[in-house]
């Protein structure tokens, strides 16, 4: 916090109005508008793009500079050197676990990971052919049917509980989803191995079949699961924030977050990706599609590159493609059609003057959309992979704004509708 003072001047007013201004540990000032409701004044701003709707000592992001810090901690330095469940443990406490205490937590996840029996009959109410996310959605609501004995948001230890029942379930719940929609049976989940290993385990094990998971697989889904953790104030975690204002239990805060994630514009990135791979069809028709990329009244975009936030590159991308690399040279698919597609487009975009001009970089949802195919995973599932590793900013977020004082959320408008008027009989109308 600073002594700073904006000063606003206002056509018709003889005085100005003093707003107080306050500085962050790192980023730029903000301006506290909150006083101008009582002066008969607020601030209009289309997808809050210049308002900070809260303080939070979670993530911090310089799109200028390729900064992505999750309590103070460079991404590359954790996707290096930590995994997801100890970046779990710090995005949720704030300090990096000591080794008894990552013991403790990872035996906790993973002791949380079983789910209700019923929730398998709930899933039976799905059509087959229904999109993952619309399944994700309805489950992770309906959680709070079958945990409600942690359900008292005023209540630390239920807070607590409910935190590490999302973050162990989720993959539970995401595998499950796939299960239903190719007609297999359920996978439960294994206390012997990680939380990667035991996602890949019940999305592709059969109980008649249980093939030993792949550690270079199980190695670049941790890495999604961590570079997908959290991401400051985006679309799907203010809705998390804005649903939890109002009381709401945390499971149906989460749905609402996976809801928003679902979005094209937000979530469907990597998704994206695949289906631009497979409308290009063929590395000889690359010189085609780039050209139309770079002609500005065509409306074909090139989906995976660049980024809304980072203007420079994406600290995550490196990460993700040193990961993709090892995965393609692992399963021996560097002459799959679609990624040497993906490949070939790779080097343009880094070679290519237009590119780095317009900082046109890959991003980290080409390269994890790369993986995943690899893998196996279909793409309708690629979102609910996303909402799988984003729960734990999520919960992280909501924890934080239940743990301080907070106001119920409730953004004004500038109303251009009718101004009033007289309701007319219907036989004068």
């Amino acid at each position: 916090m600073t002594d700073k003072k904006a000063t606003l001047s206002v056509d018709g007013l003889e005085q100005t109005i003093e707003l107080p201004m306050y500085s962050g540990s790192v980023g730029p000032d903000v301006i506290d508008v909150s006083s101008l409701t009582s002066k008969g004044y607020f601030t209009y701003d289309p997808g809050f793009m210049a308002t900070a709707s809260c303080d939070s000592k979670i993530t911090y992001i310089d799109g200028g500079a390729g900064v992505l810090l999750h309590r103070g901690y460079p991404i590359d330095q954790l996707a290096e050197h930590s995994d997801y469940l100890e970046t779990c443990y710090l995005l949720l406490n704030g300090e990096l676990p000591s080794k008894e205490q990552k013991d403790e937590f990872v035996d906790t996840i993973t002791h949380h990971t079983m789910v209700h029996e019923n929730i398998s009959r709930f899933f039976r109410g799905f059509r087959s052919d229904a999109h993952p996310m619309s399944i994700m959605c309805g489950a992770v609501g309906a959680l709070a049917s079958f945990y409600h004995d942690s359900l008292d948001i005023t209540d630390e230890q239920h807070r607590k509980v409910s935190a590490h029942r999302l973050i162990a379930k989720m993959p539970t719940l995401a595998a499950m989803c796939y299960k239903h929609h190719i007609g297999q049976p359920f996978m439960y989940p294994r206390n012997d191995l990680s939380y990667s290993e035991n996602f890949l385990h019940m999305m592709f094990g059969t109980p008649c079949d249980e093939p030993k998971v792949n550690p270079v697989l199980a190695r670049a889904m941790d890495k999604i699961f961590l570079l997908h953790a959290d991401h400051e104030q985006n679309a799907s975690t203010s809705t998390v924030r804005l649903a939890g204002s109002s009381g709401a239990n945390p499971f149906a805060c989460i749905a609402a977050g996976i809801a928003t994630l679902w979005g094209p514009a937000h979530g469907g990135a990597n998704e994206a990706v695949l289906t631009m791979l497979e409308e290009i069809g063929s590395v000889d028709r690359i010189d085609e599609f780039v050209a139309r990329a770079k002609d500005k009244n065509d409306p074909f975009r090139l989906m995976g590159f660049g980024h809304r936030v980072y203007k420079n590159f994406d600290p995550r991308a490196k990460v993700m493609k040193e990961s993709c690399d090892e995965v393609l040279a692992e399963l021996g698919l560097e002459n799959d059609p679609l990624l040497a597609i993906a490949k070939r487009l790779e080097e343009i975009a880094l070679e290519d003057e237009y590119f780095i001009e317009k900082k046109l970089y890959p991003n980290v949802d080409f390269y994890s959309g790369i993986i995943m195919k690899a893998i196996g995973i279909p793409t309708d599932m690629f979102t609910v992979i996303f909402a799988t590793g984003r729960t734990v900013g999520w919960i992280a977020h909501w924890h934080e704004m239940i743990s301080n004082p907070y106001k119920i959320g409730r953004p004004r408008q500038l109303y251009t509708g009718y101004a009033s008027r007289d309701y007319q009989p219907l036989d004068k109308r």
